[in-house]
C-alpha cells in the first residue's frame, strides 16, 4: 500500500491518496458537515476499499479559514464544485487516469456527490451514500446516471424518509439498504462493518465492471 499526501489544486486543498497494488478503480471520498479528511468512520471505509483494491482519495472540502463558515459548510453547489475539481484533477493524475472514478459522501457530503455526479455524468462510475441528505441535491437527483447507493440507519428518524423521497425521484440503477438499529452515525456493534461491505459490494460491481467495459471499447 502506498499513500502519498496531495494538494487538489487550484486552492491546494489537502487530501491524502491511498493506492493499493494495481488498483481496480478510486473512490473520491466527500465528507460532512463538521468533519474533515481525518474522519475516523470515512477512513475505517477508505481502508476497506484499499483492502478490496480501490484506491481511495479523502480530502478537505473546505480550506481552514473557511470550516467555521457555516454557509460554506452547507453550500452544496460550492462542496459539489470543490468534488468536480478533484474528479478533474483524478482524471490527470498518472497513478488514477485509466482508474474508474467512484464517489463516497457521508451526511452532506452525499448531496454533493450527487450533484457532481449529475454534473459529470458517465465520468462518474458509482456513487454510494452514507448516513447522507440526498434530499439536499435537489433537482440533480433527476440528472444522476451513476450508479448509486444509499446507506441509512433504520433509527436515522426524518433521514430515512428523506433518504426514501431521494431513492424515488433517482431514474437509473441505484439501490437503497437500511441497517436496522443504526442511527446517523452507526456508532451501534456491526453497523459501520455492515456500511463497508454494501459500499464495498458497490463499487466492486459498478467500478469493475466500469473498466472492464472500459478495457472492451475498441
Amino acid at each position: 500500500m502506498r499513500a502519498r499526501e496531495v494538494e487538489v489544486p487550484p486552492l491546494g486543498l489537502a487530501g491524502t491518496l491511498t493506492l493499493p497494488p494495481a488498483p481496480r478503480g478510486v473512490v473520491l471520498f466527500a465528507h460532512g458537515s463538521g468533519s474533515s479528511r481525518f474522519s475516523r468512520r470515512n477512513r475505517l471505509v477508505a481502508a476497506a476499499l484499499q483492502g478490496r483494491g480501490f484506491a481511495t482519495l479523502l480530502f478537505d472540502l473546505l480550506l481552514p479559514e473557511e470550516e467555521g463558515d457555516r454557509a460554506k459548510v452547507f453550500d452544496i453547489a460550492l462542496l459539489a464544485d470543490r468534488l468536480g475539481t478533484a474528479v478533474h484533477w483524478a482524471t490527470n493524475d498518472p497513478d488514477l487516469a485509466a482508474l474508474p472514478i467512484g464517489l463516497f459522501g457521508a451526511s452532506t457530503g452525499a448531496a454533493a456527490a450527487l450533484v457532481a455526479a449529475a454534473r459529470l455524468g458517465d465520468r462518474i462510475a458509482a456513487v454510494v451514500s452514507r448516513g447522507g441528505r440526498p434530499d439536499l441535491a435537489g433537482a440533480a437527483l433527476d440528472r444522476v446516471v451513476s450508479p448509486t447507493l444509499l446507506i441509512v440507519g433504520g433509527e436515522d428518524g426524518v433521514v430515512v424518509d428523506l433518504n426514501a423521497e431521494a431513492f424515488a425521484r433517482l431514474d437509473r440503477v441505484k439501490a437503497l439498504e437500511i441497517v436496522p438499529g443504526a442511527t446517523h452515525l452507526f456508532p451501534e456493534p456491526g453497523a459501520l462493518e455492515a456500511v463497508v461491505e454494501f459500499a464495498g459490494d458497490w463499487f466492486e460491481r459498478h467500478l469493475v465492471g466500469a473498466r472492464h467495459r472500459r478495457e472492451a471499447e475498441p
